[in-house]
């Protein structure tokens, strides 16, 4: 049976679409495609584009653990998203949108984090000792 998978050089491009699409379109979003009455545009930025900015480097890098803990903060344009779509119908298009670039980060994100460790034989697990 031959399995193939992707290549973590396409995972990476994956996840880097997705980061930067977020990077990109929440300050678009929320500053100037709906913008917020009750939140100020430094507000906005602190919420929503400061948190991307921490794996920056990391990522760019290529570094299988920094892609490991960005899935934590992609969780906050998750919940975002979802918590949009269930309370502004006005902005579902663009809820549906960073569901989708948060989607696309999570996942290239994960599995780059998990193929790229093992070609470089990290391993978050202790070896098991043997028994003589």
């Amino acid at each position: 049976m031959n399995t193939q998978r992707i290549s973590t050089n396409n995972l990476k491009k994956i996840a880097l679409f997705g980061y930067f699409s977020l990077l990109i379109f929440m300050p678009l979003w929320l500053l100037v495609l709906s913008p917020s009455t009750a939140l100020s545009t430094s507000t906005t930025l602190i919420l929503f584009v400061l948190p991307l900015l921490f794996p920056l480097k990391g990522l760019l890098q290529g570094n299988p653990y920094t892609y490991a803990w960005a899935n934590f903060i992609v969780l906050i344009y998750f919940l975002h998203s979802l918590t949009t779509l269930w309370v502004l119908p006005s902005d579902r298009v663009w809820a549906i949108l960073e569901l989708i670039f948060a989607s696309f980060m999570f996942l290239g994100c994960s599995y780059y984090a998990k193929y790229r460790g093992q070609e470089l034989g990290l391993s978050i697990r202790k070896p098991k000792e043997e028994n003589n």
